[in-house]
């Protein structure tokens, strides 16, 4: 999600425009795809269409749907604090009737002061969640509060089988190693105020405001996204870093008590060190498990660099990834993406089978003028899934939501305006929302609802309208 360092990785090398193919195709189909083409509509052609609550045009959508903005940033909740910007993951923690419960993180990063009560907050820092209760029914936000303060640039994270959501902190910082200068481009080192160790995952209640206790065995990394397999009660998780990032699996020693410990593993593909460049589409390659002997050593040991898990997986055999962002469970696969994979350097999708021990590459970006950067991923009820694009590259444009179908036919299904102009709430729409990623795609439990972030300057969506007619 937001960040510098993965953008400055590729500024000098990202390959022009390429066409869009999708994952599931057959080779063939893939080696004749033309370089150039548009991304198909294929639930039909998009539309401008007006909030209908504050009647702005941001979005364009298949004919048919709908959808309704709140919680903009900078309004006020309904516990009387200001709503945090940098709208980034989410998801839905319970359903009552048409009362869907939302947690959204924050991917804030400044020790201005924490959001939210400050006796609550786990340190200085201002990242953290917020809680939101929609009615489907009367199309309202019923409530609205901080449930997580202190925290780190709080990207994505996941939900639980319990129904929790678990807060993860991309940013990294440790007090003990603030008198050590900044490595490379490492993007947190200017937060000397902070007073705790940043890096790790928090569980958020449904209800109220979460302890804020790290659960410090699930690793002090730059954690991006978890997806629990409910079968075994393992949190497959994702880490956005470069050029040493790793896919890790989470083996709790008692499940729906995560503070209680457990083995943190990162993925080998066999035959497969890196897993960053070039890979054939629908291959599947052959996988293991390395331990992790130290979670808790966030940073290679003397320095500032926030690699010290991903350092350990590889020397015992782990497989090199970059920038993995997304990751969500469905029917028994989980998928993950990453921003800055592939021949391309724009991103791919993958999709891991825990029980054969199977990972192959489903979708492919071919270059960063059309749909780049996969981020955010959530699985329809449908069995499709919906990617957020995080373009990285200039020019920065209207961003989109992608589809891909269970058949393989990836499509746009959604995108800012173009033309958005204007402001709102004091928001420079054209500055803010229109160049803006996606993030924190979440499904009603009866997949009538998709609620997803525009992440600058900070607005969640509720969207509607004829699923069963399209692809997902």
């Amino acid at each position: 999600m937001g960040g510098t360092t993965r953008r400055n990785l590729i500024l000098g090398g990202l390959v022009g425009a390429g066409a869009i193919t999708t994952g599931l195709l057959t080779w063939s189909k893939l080696q004749a795809s033309r370089v150039g083409a548009t991304i198909p509509e294929l639930m039909g052609p998009l539309h401008v269409t007006p909030d209908e609550n504050t009647g702005l045009p941001l979005l364009r959508l298949p004919e048919g749907f709908r959808y309704r903005s709140f919680s903009w940033a900078g309004t006020q909740m309904h516990d009387s604090f200001t709503v945090p910007g940098k709208a980034d993951g989410m998801g839905v923690v319970r359903q009552q009737g048409s009362l869907v419960t939302l947690v959204r993180n924050h991917e804030q990063r400044e020790t201005v002061g924490p959001i939210g009560d400050k006796d609550r907050a786990y340190d200085i820092t201002n990242g953290g969640t917020t809680t939101l209760v929609f009615d489907t029914a009367s199309e309202k936000l019923m409530d609205s509060r901080v449930s997580l303060g202190g925290t780190l640039h709080n990207c994505a994270g996941g939900v639980t089988p319990w129904g929790t959501w678990l807060s993860c902190e991309e940013g990294m910082f440790s007090p003990s190693l603030s008198h050590l200068s900044p490595v490379g481009k490492y993007r947190f080192w200017d937060i000397e105020a902070s007073e705790k160790e940043h890096g790790f995952v928090f569980e958020v209640p449904a209800d109220g405001v979460a302890e804020p206790v790290p659960l410090f065995e699930t690793g002090q990394f730059e954690h991006e996204a978890v997806a629990f397999d409910p079968a075994t009660g393992i949190a497959y998780m994702t880490e956005d870093n470069g050029p040493s990032a790793g896919f890790y699996r989470f083996i709790p020693n008692r499940s729906a008590h995560l503070g209680e410990g457990g083995r943190l593993q990162m993925m080998k593909v066999l035959n497969r060190p890196d897993m960053t460049d070039y890979l054939q589409i629908g291959v599947e390659m052959d996988t293991e498990w390395v331990d992790i002997e130290d979670p808790t050593q966030g940073f290679t040991p003397g320095t500032r660099r926030p690699s010290g898990v991903a350092e350990q997986g590889l020397a015992a055999g782990a497989s090199r990834f970059v920038a993995l962002e997304g990751c969500a469970y469905a029917d028994g696969l989980i998928w993950f993406t990453s921003k800055l994979g592939g021949r391309h350097i724009s991103g791919y999708v993958m999709e891991y089978d825990p029980v054969r021990e199977k990972i192959r590459m489903v979708f492919e970006s071919q270059g960063h003028l059309h749909f780049s950067g996969p981020d955010n991923i959530v699985v329809s009820p449908r069995g499709g899934l919906l990617i957020g694009e995080d373009r990285l590259a200039s020019p920065r444009e209207a961003q989109s939501v992608g589809g891909l179908t269970p058949d393989g036919e990836f499509f746009r299904f959604c995108q800012v305006n173009p033309d958005l102009k204007g402001n709102h709430l004091g928001h420079n729409l054209a500055r803010t929302a229109l160049p803006s990623e996606w993030a924190g795609a979440t499904f009603s439990e009866d997949g009538e609802w998709l609620f997803i972030n525009i992440y600058s300057p900070g607005v969640t969506l509720a969207v509607t309208g004829p699923w069963q007619d399209g692809r997902i």
